[in-house]
Order: C-alpha cells, then sequence, then structure tokens
C-alpha cells in the first residue's frame, strides 16, 4: 500500500487482522496528506479494517475512495447474516454502520491503544485516543464522550487523577469509568473505586468481556 505522485494509497488484496496495524498506519498517512484511496485491487475486507476506513472518513469528509471493487459491496443477505466480511461502498455514512456512541481511551502504551482501538471500532463505537492521564483530561474538556476507559500507571496524570477529575466535574460526574490496568491488588482496586470508578479489568482484556461490559454499564 503506497502513495504515487498523485497522493493516491493502493489498498492490498486482503485487508484482515493481520494486516490491520499496517493498515491502521496507511490509514494515518491519508488523514494527514488527504490521499486518494484506490480500493479497485481489495478481495477481502474484514469487519476491524473497514471500521478504521469508517473512523477515517467520518473525520475527514474530504478523503475519496476510487475504484471500489465488489469486495467493497457487502449484499443484504450477507448482513442479515451477520457476515465478519463486511464492505464499505465510497457514500456510505459512519452512522449506517451504528458508529454513535464515543469512547475515550487513555494508555501510554501504543499497543493497547491499538488493540483498543480495533476492538472497539469493531464494535461500532467511535474512539478518541489519549496518551496519558493529562492528555486525557484535556480532551474531555473539549470533547464529549459516553464512557472513558483508562490505565492507571502513566506518566504526568495517572488513572487515579483522571477518574477524580470527572467525578469533580459536573458534566462528567456521571460518565462511566473502565479501569484497564495490568494492576490486580485489592487495595487499589478500593482506591479506584472510592475515586469513583465504574468498574475494573486486568490486562490482557477479553475483547467480548469488555464490550459487554460497557454496553453494561453504559446502555
Amino acid at each position: 500500500m503506497q502513495g504515487d505522485a498523485n497522493s493516491q494509497l493502493r489498498l492490498p488484496a486482503v485487508l484482515d487482522l493481520a494486516a490491520s496495524e499496517s493498515f491502521l498506519d496507511a490509514m494515518r498517512q491519508a488523514e494527514t496528506t488527504g490521499a486518494t484511496i484506490d480500493a479497485y485491487g481489495v478481495d477481502v475486507m474484514k469487519l476491524p479494517c473497514m471500521q478504521i476506513i469508517l473512523a477515517v472518513l467520518k473525520g475527514n469528509p474530504g478523503i475519496a475512495i476510487d475504484n471500489p471493487s465488489e469486495a467493497l459491496v457487502m449484499d443484504e443477505p450477507a448482513a442479515e447474516a451477520g457476515a465478519d466480511e463486511i464492505a464499505i461502498t465510497p457514500d456510505m455514512q459512519p452512522d449506517e454502520a451504528g458508529m454513535t456512541k464515543r469512547i475515550l481511551t487513555i494508555d501510554d502504551s501504543k499497543t493497547i491503544r491499538d488493540m483498543l482501538n480495533l476492538t472497539l471500532s469493531e464494535a461500532g463505537f467511535e474512539v478518541l485516543q489519549a496518551v496519558d492521564g493529562q492528555d486525557g483530561v484535556a480532551m474531555l474538556d473539549k470533547e464529549r464522550v459516553d464512557l472513558v476507559i483508562t490505565d492507571i500507571n502513566m506518566p504526568k496524570m495517572d488513572g487515579y487523577g483522571v477518574i477524580r477529575h470527572m467525578r469533580g466535574s459536573a458534566e462528567l460526574k456521571s460518565t462511566p469509568v473502565l479501569v484497564l490496568t495490568t494492576e490486580s491488588e485489592a487495595e487499589k482496586r478500593n482506591v479506584a473505586r472510592e475515586a469513583g470508578a465504574t468498574g475494573w479489568m486486568v490486562k490482557p482484556f477479553d475483547p467480548e468481556r469488555l464490550i459487554a461490559t460497557i454496553n453494561k454499564v453504559s446502555p
């Protein structure tokens, strides 16, 4: 996948989970350069990569998809059957994929942020990302979110600080906060609970359990 002289990104034949990391990097390049996306050669597109495209298109309406292949057009029976190969047409709007709920993830690990982004995007959520607690608080002050997922041990401001900031804000005091951390000590869980955390999960996370928990605390 590479850009040509006309700032065009050509998609590979198979866009699946294995290709998602490099695909995410390429789409970020498209966001920066405003490149046209050539989708003529796509044979297979898995859900995570489709959600990456939707997320980019939602924030950058000027980005265009040229030459969509047949793999980028899913028929209604496949959709009703819950197929995991879901296509996107050039004029498809993010809301049509159910991307309505906004979730902010706060973690200093890029790997965890990318894993959360793929998991949450695949489930139909709009994902915002922050690299530490201070960055997360700054984003909360300017963006509306429906739920926050935060690590505990981070530079500049830890997860406890994020939770206390939210619970001290009239606008954020009722917003659900899930802690996602490598810590498992009962004492630290109690500190988070007293600060106002809604729930606690230990890394590595189970995608299905995470989505189920989100739907439970933020229906």
